[in-house]
């Protein structure tokens, strides 16, 4: 199993629902409002001088899902540049 993480500038939360959504992709954990700085996205801190948030999504997922999920997100990221998002695949040892 796999732990696929996905970071993502809050302004894309409707397209990265509908790419998910798409990829039959029906359990997952959502934070939402999160910090964070990227390379290409540059800093969300959520105030003046860093504006913006991010969003961060979890899903437990079985290998193949997990790669149609970072499929997904990669054609996300094509079409959209600079809005930031990025999924990162983590090995998942157990699960209770």
């Amino acid at each position: 199993m796999k732990m696929v993480m996905v970071a993502y500038n809050e302004a894309i939360d409707d397209e990265v629902m509908e790419i998910l959504h798409g990829c039959a992709v029906n359990n997952f954990t959502k934070l939402t409002k999160v910090y964070g700085r990227g390379a290409s996205s540059g800093s969300h801190f959520g105030n003046d001088i860093w504006p913006g948030l991010n969003n961060m999504l979890f899903a437990a997922c079985g290998d193949g899902e997990a790669k149609q999920m970072v499929s997904c997100v990669r054609n996300l990221r094509k079409s959209l540049g600079k809005e930031g998002i990025k999924a990162f695949v983590i090995p998942l040892d157990e699960v209770t």
